[in-house]
């Protein structure tokens, strides 16, 4: 999920956000909507700028999302699907 995301797993994320990482990948290890996520993930290009509702770590790897360089087009998409 992280690679379709376009977050770089460990060495790409800040230092100060390694908690949130490791949060996320603890979360993953432990979720029950494996299936789920095999499934979205077949169906879905090789870049995505959200992770599905169903993802516990929606809300993490969106921050992570925004702590990398070079993301500032997901912060505008994010706020053009706010205002829709």
């Amino acid at each position: 999920m992280m690679e379709r995301l376009g977050i770089e797993p460990g060495g790409g994320v800040v230092p100060q956000f390694s908690l949130s990482y490791a949060t996320a990948f603890h979360r993953c290890e432990t979720c029950t909507c494996k299936p789920d996520c095999r499934a979205w993930l077949d169906s879905k290009p090789a870049a995505v700028h959200f992770a599905p509702r169903f993802c516990p770590d929606t809300d993490i790897f969106f921050e992570l999302q925004f702590d990398q360089p070079g993301t500032a087009h997901i912060a505008a998409e994010h706020r053009a699907q706010a205002q829709r």
